[in-house]
Parts: structure tokens; C-alpha cells; sequence
């Protein structure tokens, strides 16, 4: 069946659309087949994943002839709760072109409504490369008024991936140049190999970091070696440069299988686990929002997420499991 279906399309990533029906596999586990209603199954339960609505299934007969340039991969057994984004556009080194920003934000999109996701993990399946960037070769077709708007969505979606309410990882195994390190500095936390390459290098295209590049570099690095980094836009960073800067969170050296930065976001995933699944979601909402305003307005927003925390049956697990000195059982609720 598995050979059926990717003859009928083609190559790509490990999961590839026909006509409304999805071949899913994961660690081994058996093949799973998505009915033609777009309502996608969780691995392992009966939970829908509900971006594939009917709507989406409506949708998918305009899209069945174009390839699979971004998947989904949900983990289960220990790793419940983890959730790997794939970028797959191998021919292009994960261009950032029509196509791959159209089925990311889709993508992102389904995930930003889906309480069971408690970890997002943004990897590649491309050897060599997180991602290259702007796709040169469709912005040099747009005219002007066509490469504002597509700009103007690219910053939208990267906004969209800072958006998302769950903790979520870049792990860059590979070069992350331009638009693809825009990509990994909208994710809250990043993981880099030693070998990965990464740099804002619009100001050697005559172009400036435009999809939130010019704004979370400063917020991440500081605002003199921000400067630096941009106006000498030639310069990459490897991944130990990177981790004394500030701007990964933690840097490996690359194993035989071009994935030492992944398992190390993998590795970060599973310590964030086992934490109150709210107050991870809450205690992100507070930092992002707070660190924007003055100091004042930031602890009442501290005072607000705080709130929203206290009702929950997981702060009355954690108080519970403390007492009894053992392991908390959080559930989401």
C-alpha cells in the first residue's frame, strides 16, 4: 500500500496528500489511513485533527497535484504531546516560496487551536539545510506591489509561529540564512549543530530582514551586535558562535546522521513534558506579552495569566502530587 500510494505521488516528505486520503506512519507503528472526510486521526487515539475539516477536504481536489513541502508528525508513548513540523521542499532547500508558506500557515494554523500539542518542534528533512530562505526565483517574477504582499504574509506568518501558544523549537542542523533564520528566531526556543550556518544576509541582496528579522534579532542579541550582524550582511554564525551570543539556547556537535540538533530539541521537549501543560502556555503568554510594556502593565499581565492558572486541575494535581511526594499526573485541565 505504501508503494501504491507514493507512486501516485511522487516523492516528498513521509506523508503525501491523494485526494483527501493520508498515509501516516510513525515509530513503527502501524500505517494509518485518513478517510476521505478530512477528519485526521491522532496516532494512536480518536481525536481529530480538526484543521482537516471538511472544508479542507473540499479544498484538497485543487490540491492534490502540488507536493508536500511541509508535514506534520505527531509523536506518541513518552513523547505524547510533541508535535515535529517537517519541512521537506528538497529541491529547493526549504525555499520560502508560495507553496511552503501556504502549507505552513495552514499548518500552524491547525496547531494553534489544538490543547493535546504541548510541544512544537520546527525541523528539516533536507540534509544540509534548516532553511535557505526567500525562493529568488519566484520573487524574481513578482513586480513590485506582488513582492510587498508577499512579504507582508511571509512576516504574518512568522508572527502566526511567535503566536503560538505552546513552546516551540527550531532545531537547525544545517544553514538557516535570510527568511529561514526569520523562521527560527519566531520559535521561543532553538538548538543548533556546530557546522549549521546562520545569518540575516538581505542587506547583500539590497533588501533589509522583512519578515520580523530587524525586530526579534535586537530582542534576542541586543541591539549593537543585532546591528552588526545585519549591516555586514555577508556574516554566518556557526552554531558555537551562536550559543555564546545568545542567540540558540543550546549548540552539539554533529553526529554521523545530520541530526544532532534535532535530538537535542527533542531532548529539551521532553524536559518541558512533564510540566502543568497550562502553566507552561500561561507562563509563555506572560513573558511575551510583558516584555513589551513598561514594567507596571507587565505584572498585571503576570496577575491576569497567574488567574487563570489557579482554577485549574492541574495546579490542584501539582499541590496534590507534592504533598504526596510523587510524580504530578497534569492532564490539561
Amino acid at each position: 500500500m505504501t508503494t501504491l500510494l507514493r507512486r501516485l505521488v511522487g516523492p516528498g516528505c513521509p506523508s503525501s496528500r491523494w485526494l483527501g486520503v493520508i498515509l501516516r506512519e510513525s515509530h513503527g507503528r502501524a500505517v494509518h489511513l485518513i478517510p476521505r472526510d478530512g477528519a485526521r486521526l491522532l496516532a494512536g487515539g480518536d481525536r481529530p485533527l480538526t484543521a482537516y475539516s471538511r472544508a479542507h477536504s473540499r479544498r484538497q481536489h485543487t490540491e492534490a497535484a502540488k507536493p508536500v513541502e511541509v508535514d506534520v508528525k505527531r509523536l506518541d508513548g513518552e513523547d505524547d504531546g510533541v508535535v515535529e513540523v517537517l519541512m521537506c521542499r528538497h529541491k529547493a532547500r526549504n525555499a520560502l516560496g508560495h507553496v511552503f508558506v501556504s502549507q505552513m500557515r495552514e499548518l500552524v494554523s491547525t496547531l494553534s487551536s489544538d490543547s493535546a500539542v504541548r510541544v512544537v518542534v520546527f525541523r528539516s528533512l533536507v540534509p544540509g539545510v534548516f532553511c535557505a530562505g526567500a525562493d529568488l526565483k519566484e520573487r524574481a517574477l513578482m513586480n513590485n506591489t506582488e513582492s510587498d504582499l508577499f512579504v507582508h504574509g511571509l512576516r504574518s506568518l512568522m508572527t502566526q509561529i511567535a503566536s503560538l501558544p505552546m513552546p516551540t523549537i527550531a532545531a537547525m542542523d544545517g544553514v538557516a540564512l535570510g527568511g529561514g533564520l526569520e523562521l527560527a528566531l519566531a520559535c521561543d526556543l532553538r538548538t543548533a549543530a556546530y557546522s549549521a550556518q546562520m545569518g540575516l544576509i538581505e542587506t547583500t541582496r539590497g533588501l533589509l530582514p522583512g519578515a520580523g528579522g530587524s525586530q526579534r534579532l535586537p530582542r534576542m542579541v541586543g541591539i549593537t551586535l543585532a546591528k552588526e550582524l545585519i549591516f555586514t550582511g555577508g556574516r554566518r554564525v556557526g552554531g558555537h558562535t551562536a550559543l555564546e551570543m545568545g542567540l540558540v539556547n543550546r549548540a552539539v556537535e554533529q553526529n554521523q546522521t545530520g541530526d544532532a540538533a534535532y535530538r537535542e530539541a527533542l531532548s529539551l521537549a521532553r524536559e518541558i513534558l512533564p510540566q502543568g501543560p497550562i502553566a507552561v502556555r500561561m507562563a509563555k503568554e506572560a513573558m511575551n506579552r510583558g516584555v513589551e510594556v513598561d514594567i507596571g502593565s507587565a505584572m498585571a499581565i503576570e496577575r491576569m495569566c497567574y488567574a487563570r492558572v489557579i482554577p485549574t486541575r492541574d495546579r490542584q494535581e501539582g499541590m496534590a502530587a507534592f504533598i504526596e511526594k510523587r510524580p504530578p499526573r497534569y492532564i490539561g485541565e
